[in-house]
């Protein structure tokens, strides 16, 4: 069974700091590119980070500098995360975990992220 699944969102004021984790299982996740969207309400979803199976990443332009992805290549699990430094309000959005394949992809349900005072 494949499993994705996101933890450690939360509330947190303007300025701030977030660790997102993705537990993924049911497949050989080590081989996929992992990556982390997000979508705000009204707002079509977006691509925030992606780390290949080799480690190379990738980040959108609204996020460099300030997030950082990476992940652990377990046997079973592999867990990827992402580091958030200087939230803003802006960076407010459900966050979603994802691996990718040969065009095969998988979606985890989502953690909320919110940056307010």
């Amino acid at each position: 069974q494949v499993q994705l699944v996101e933890s450690g969102g939360g509330l947190v004021q303007p300025g701030g700091s977030l660790r997102l984790s993705c537990a993924a299982s049911g497949r050989f996740f080590s081989l996929y590119t992992m990556g982390w969207y997000r979508q705000a309400p009204g707002k079509q979803r977006e691509l925030v980070a992606t780390i290949s199976s080799g480690g190379r990443t990738n980040y959108a332009d609204s996020v460099r500098g300030r997030f950082t992805i990476s992940r652990d290549n377990a046997k079973n699990t592999v867990t990827v995360f992402l580091q958030m430094d200087s939230l803003k309000p802006e960076d407010t959005a459900v966050y979603y975990c994802k691996g990718i394949r040969d065009g095969t992809a998988y979606w985890g349900q989502g953690t909320q992220v919110t940056v307010s005072s």
